[in-house]
């Protein structure tokens, strides 16, 4: 097969249920079916209620995928699928799902991973070539990787705590904002004044790469505290200052931190950014800025590209298929799966997968 084959793409890690059809860098269909309203009562994804769901709305999700792409599954040359790392009910839902449909067709199956899927979509959409520099920042992860090849991934460093979607989910829920919190603490923060709190920026007296977010939700509690008790309570216009504080230590950290990684970075073609958080319109002219300043060509998918999404499973499931081949049905779901296995394990478990 060369490297434009169709391949069908299944994503089922957290709390989107997602297929769509990719060849070569063209999308053919994208479907997701959210989970928002299942887990809106609970200020978080409930792994249970994410597993049914998702059981539940897969093989719709394939039928609608396949025919807004025109296509029946003898025209698909292989099946792609998230097998970690995340929630293992939902991984274990399309895995098994996979599993069934390469079994009934004879098509290749291809576990992928899913932050390569994220890390591997500026090649999706922009052709990006290797090596590159990614900045990987979603619900569940953050961390640096150069991205060598479909399958090599060189972590320079990642999040030792909190991810920074989880802060910003966190956030939300300590102001009393809906969830998901990271696009209502972004529309706060518009509105905001983000001198008015003197919010830490992790890390920064320490060298290397390495990201914390876990005091910085922790100092914003504190803040809204005092408020709360010197005058009564939570005022607009203090939401929005604290959204604006918040996000504003989130950027410069990130920056920071980017810049670093660009240093120890030598002959890469690009800087990207992907994930759910690449989405924070702040953060990305921030972060472009700083790759203009170097001269490197920055990238950042589209905004439903840098959310779960089963083109970027498909399209990482292409590029892994070249190199390593198909796996066979004895494929695992893992909740844990590093990219750079070489790179020693970074701590904690967010809310949204293991940590790399």
């Amino acid at each position: 097969m060369d490297h434009d084959i169709t391949v069908l793409g299944l994503e089922s890690s957290c709390d989107d249920t997602a297929a769509a059809v990719v060849r070569g860098h063209k999308i053919l269909a994208s479907v997701v079916a959210d989970q928002t309203d299942l887990h809106s009562a609970y200020g978080g994804v409930v792994p249970e209620i994410a597993a049914r769901a998702h059981a539940e709305k897969l093989d719709l999700c394939v039928e609608n995928a396949l025919e807004a792409a025109g296509k029946n599954l003898s025209e698909i040359d292989a099946i792609a699928v998230t097998a970690g790392p995340g929630l293992i009910g939902g991984v274990l839902s399309g895995v098994m799902m996979a599993k069934g449909l390469s079994a009934g067709t004879g098509k290749p199956l291809i576990g992928v991973n899913h932050l390569a899927g994220h890390a591997l979509t500026p090649r999706l959409t922009d052709g990006l070539e290797y090596p590159y520099l990614i900045l990987l920042v979603s619900g569940g992860h953050c961390q640096f990787l150069q991205v060598n090849g479909p399958t090599n991934f060189s972590r320079l460093g990642s999040t030792i705590d909190d991810a920074p979607g989880e802060a910003f989910d966190k956030t939300a829920r300590l102001l009393g904002l809906p969830q998901p919190g990271g696009p209502f603490v972004e529309q706060a923060a518009i509105l905001g004044d983000e001198t008015r709190f003197a919010f830490p920026r992790p890390l920064l007296d320490r060298p290397g790469c390495d990201l914390s977010f876990s005091g910085l939700k922790t100092a914003l509690l504190r803040q809204r505290d005092q408020l709360v008790t010197s005058q009564g309570g939570l005022r607009r216009v203090d939401v929005n200052d604290l959204c604006a504080g918040f996000q504003a230590a989130v950027r410069d950290v990130l920056v920071e931190k980017s810049r670093r990684a660009l240093d120890v970075c030598s002959g890469i073609t690009g800087f990207a950014v992907a994930g759910g958080v690449a989405a924070n319109t702040q953060l990305r002219s921030a972060l472009e800025t700083l790759s203009k300043a170097r001269g490197i060509p920055f990238v950042a998918p589209p905004l439903s590209l840098c959310t779960d999404n089963a083109a970027m499973i498909a399209f990482a499931g292409a590029e892994k298929f070249i190199v390593d081949g198909a796996d066979d049905l004895t494929l695992s779901a893992r909740p844990r799966w590093p990219l750079d296995r070489s790179a020693p394990s970074a701590l904690g478990s967010g809310k949204k997968g293991a940590k790399a």
